[in-house]
């Protein structure tokens, strides 16, 4: 199926379908949840889609990616705004435009499309069950949110082809915020038998990869992939 095209000179967000839609505003609704003046940065790819990132306050980036263009190519908007305008827009393909540009609101590099290593597929029950009790123990601690030694936790080490990896709980908590993973049920409902989240990981980033969404961190302080 070819790209929608998308007029020049203008500032523009065209999604292949319906589907698309309803999938990047639920993105958004799940960043605004974590902040209400979140920006969300959208980007072209080769692959005829495009990227949607935005930050999820635990220092780990999220990223949905729908069928469709952006133009410009790169650019940073108010998530709220770009909402609102998703919810408003109707045709097929849908178009609509992205909002005032806000790209000095964007801090940090983005991570590669590719070029990562698979180091293995881990239950996605086990990272959602750690995100619970994360909540748990923070809530038992009077906090206002996860301390910054229980973020920086390792919680979980995986290993595969050549690789161990360690996931700190800020991307266990973030994968979680973003509802990454499908449950069955209204609230914290089970999360189905079967379901996987893929490790992946470049000499500089990590990725965990689930079924409606992806979160990275940028390795260091104490994050490190080790080849055995």
């Amino acid at each position: 199926m070819p790209e929608p095209a998308v007029p020049r000179g203008e500032r523009s967000l065209t999604l292949v379908g319906a589907a698309d839609r309803t999938d990047l505003a639920a993105f958004l609704t799940r960043a605004l949840r974590l902040d209400e003046a979140a920006v969300v940065r959208l980007r072209r790819r080769g692959d005829g889609l495009v990227g949607a990132w935005v930050q999820t306050g635990f220092d780990a980036l999220a990223v949905r990616s729908v069928r469709g263009t952006v133009d410009p190519a790169d650019t940073s908007v108010a998530v709220d705004a770009l909402r609102a305008a998703l919810v408003a827009a109707t045709g097929d393909p849908i178009e609509v435009d992205p909002g005032w540009a806000m790209d000095s609101a964007w801090r940090g590099a983005l991570p590669p499309d590719d070029g990562y290593t698979h180091v293995d597929d881990v239950p996605a029950r086990v990272l959602i069950d750690l995100a619970h009790r994360g909540v748990t123990l923070t809530r038992d601690q009077g906090a206002q949110g996860p301390p910054s030694s229980l973020l920086a936790q390792e919680v979980l080490e995986v290993s595969g082809d050549g690789t161990t990896v360690g996931v700190p709980m800020r991307m266990v908590f973030a994968l979680g915020a973003m509802g990454f993973v499908p449950v069955a049920g209204p609230g914290d409902g089970e999360v189905p038998d079967g379901e996987l989240v893929r490790v992946r990981a470049t000499a500089t980033w990590l990725r965990l990869d689930a079924r409606f969404g992806s979160v990275c961190l940028r390795r260091g302080d104490g994050l490190g992939l080790s080849v055995l």
